[in-house]
């Protein structure tokens, strides 16, 4: 995939842009970036992927909520990370114009991306991005959501039939947050990661 017109677009919209062609080359770069700081992490399965926490941990203090110590609950970590000096989240979902988009159950991941650090990264595999942003709306809540409420293991209707969101009323629906970026916000800086793989959902 060609990502010429997106970085164009996020570079106008006031991010700073890298692009790799490999998961790894983009994890060693990010784990040079970062040392003897406090990190926090969003539920991610690009992340994941990526094995992005173990670079990261060996020589800063990193907040994951999906790598729990024994000593503290999974809302104390997303706290943390939501205090931490630098914010790493993927997305769910991104137009070539440039909008972002997130969709959160407990609302860490999306208020931690929007404020309250110095830096925050958003990386990025070629199967998130869509060519405007009707279509990266889409794909986030009739792709993105489904999977993950299938790997998070909810009884909601996107996850047992798997094939697109019904806006449904279970008590179990993960889509209760969401939020678009339409350009970087003031205060903090951004860097958007580009990767040329398929990575998350």
């Amino acid at each position: 995939m060609e990502f010429t017109k997106l970085k164009n677009s996020l570079e106008c919209l006031g991010y700073n842009v890298s692009e790799f062609s490999h998961a790894d080359e983009a994890t060693e770069y990010l784990s040079n970036q970062m040392s003897n700081r406090t990190i926090g992490i969003g539920g991610s399965v690009t992340v994941e992927e990526m094995k992005l926490y173990d670079a990261l941990a060996s020589h800063n203090e990193v907040y994951w909520h999906m790598r729990l110590p024994e000593n503290m609950s999974a809302m104390e970590i997303r706290k943390k990370a939501n205090l931490a000096d630098i914010y790493i989240s993927s997305v769910n979902g991104i137009a070539e114009t440039g909008e972002i988009i997130n969709i959160d159950n407990t609302g860490n991941r999306v208020s931690a991306i929007s404020f309250g650090h110095d830096k925050v990264y958003l990386i990025i595999g070629e199967n998130k991005i869509a060519s405007n942003y009707e279509d990266a709306l889409e794909r986030a809540r009739n792709i993105a959501a489904p999977l993950n409420a299938k790997r998070l293991g909810v009884k909601t209707p996107c996850a047992v039939k798997g094939d697109k969101c019904y806006d449904c009323k279970s008590p179990q629906r993960i889509c209760r947050n969401f939020s678009v970026l339409y350009r970087k916000p003031t205060g903090c800086e951004y860097e958007v990661v580009l990767i040329h793989e398929k990575l998350g959902y």
